[in-house]
């Protein structure tokens, strides 16, 4: 009687300790991956030097790489095959005006890129036969809305999940990313010379200015983690023309949609009755709009597993610390996601000059590459047909995130 071959089941242990040692053994290449963006900081849609280092890397190590994907600055690497779970992890890398990497963008690259490797090599072990990684590069998520654009292109379609990891103060395992909206308040009113007849002037400015302090006072009214702040685009030429025109621009953020259309009516009342008072004229209108990220529970807590065996503890009342807005929180309306943050050694908070410093400092490496081991082993833990966690995380997003509708796309 002829012996049939006896096929060893796939040993998950190994791939995932295989994950961690490729992730060490590119340490190099992905410090000088980050320091390349890092020196080289770009604004939304103009990051070419970051879109053109990421991809030469992933290409180097065997990605297949679609450069320019659906926007100029975004690109796509993907390896694998079809069937099994695909998981999608994510890379930003834009800066900010002035202040450069003041979010640690060039991080998120990093880790991103570092977590894809990780799952590459795992799957590279023993030739997984089905399953797919691919590291999506997503430009202009300072205020750009460049996941909405791939979202509407059909980037997210072909995926399973969806993760990514955002350099801190500290580490927030599911932090709070609110809804965003932003808006634009003009107002119109007519010029007159400031000295000789300004009985003939409508003050702009002045109506801007009694908008602005009108909303500032309705901040008692305000729910404690609603967040309105603004700055003032146009307030006339020269001190000796009454204004004729004045524009305030402003960021409105509630944790969820519903909440937003109240906060939204509030602010166009303030704006209409400043006109009302000045004799104005007012418009508003509204530009790019970020849905809230809702925090898939199963793969959240997978993550926080393998975060804490990293030593990246986290507790529970700073689990769901608030934080700011972010284009994540529409990938996650339509794959079950995660937005974690990592603590790195930093004296300051995002968006400040320090805080560019110390994500460009030899000590951000260590954390960074953590955090792309976590991923990666959160990811091939999904991979793993054994532990049915792809099918509860699918179910728990039908469940918590089915039927809602995110922001309006004003693209």
């Amino acid at each position: 009687m002829q012996n049939s071959a006896v096929v060893a089941p796939p040993d998950w242990g190994r791939r995932k300790e295989r994950a961690k040692e490729r992730i060490d053994e590119l340490a190099q290449d992905l410090d000088k991956l980050s320091q390349e963006i890092w020196s080289h900081p770009e604004l939304c849609y103009e990051e070419h030097h970051a879109h053109q280092v990421l991809t030469d890397l992933l290409e180097r190590e065997g990605f297949e790489v679609t450069r320019h994907y659906i926007l100029e600055t975004a690109f796509r690497a993907t390896y694998g095959r079809d069937g099994g779970a695909h998981v999608c992890v994510i890379c930003e890398y834009d800066a900010l005006p002035q202040i450069g990497h003041a979010c640690g963008h060039n991080l998120i690259a990093e880790c991103g890129a570092g977590a894809g490797l990780g799952i590459k090599a795992a799957m590279d072990m023993d030739k997984l036969p089905v399953g797919r990684v691919t590291v999506i590069g997503t430009p202009a998520e300072e205020g750009g809305g460049g996941k909405k654009h791939l979202i509407a292109g059909g980037a997210f379609k072909e995926m399973d999940i969806a993760m990514m990891a955002h350099p801190y103060a500290h580490n927030v395992s599911r932090p709070t990313a609110l809804s965003m909206q932003v808006m634009t308040i003009h107002f119109t009113g007519h010029a007159a010379h400031a000295s000789a007849t300004p009985w003939q002037g409508v003050n702009a400015l002045d109506a801007a200015v009694m908008c602005y302090t009108s909303i500032s006072v309705m901040r008692q009214q305000f729910k404690p983690n609603w967040r309105v702040h603004a700055i003032f685009t146009k307030g006339g030429v020269q001190p000796n023309i009454i204004p004729e025109e004045a524009e305030l621009l402003y960021y409105l953020r509630t944790p969820d949609e519903e909440q937003m259309q109240v906060l939204k009516k509030k602010v166009e009342e303030c704006a209409r009755g400043a006109a009302v008072a000045t004799g104005c004229v007012e418009k508003c209108t509204y530009g790019c709009s970020y849905a809230n990220v809702i925090h898939n529970g199963v793969i959240a807590s997978t993550y926080e597993r393998h975060a804490e065996n990293f030593g990246c503890t986290c507790p529970e009342e700073v689990r769901r610390e608030q934080g700011g807005s972010t284009d994540m929180g529409n990938v996650s309306y339509v794959l079950p996601s995660i937005h974690p943050k990592f603590g790195i050694p930093t004296d300051s908070a995002t968006h400040n000059p320090g805080f560019t410093k110390w994500a460009g400092m030899p000590e951000a490496q260590l954390p960074t590459l953590i955090q792309a081991k976590a991923l990666a082993l959160t990811a091939l833990d999904l991979m793993d047909p054994s532990l049915d966690l792809l099918q509860r995380a699918k179910a728990e997003f039908e469940e918590t995130v089915g039927g809602l509708v995110p922001p309006d796309d004003h693209l």
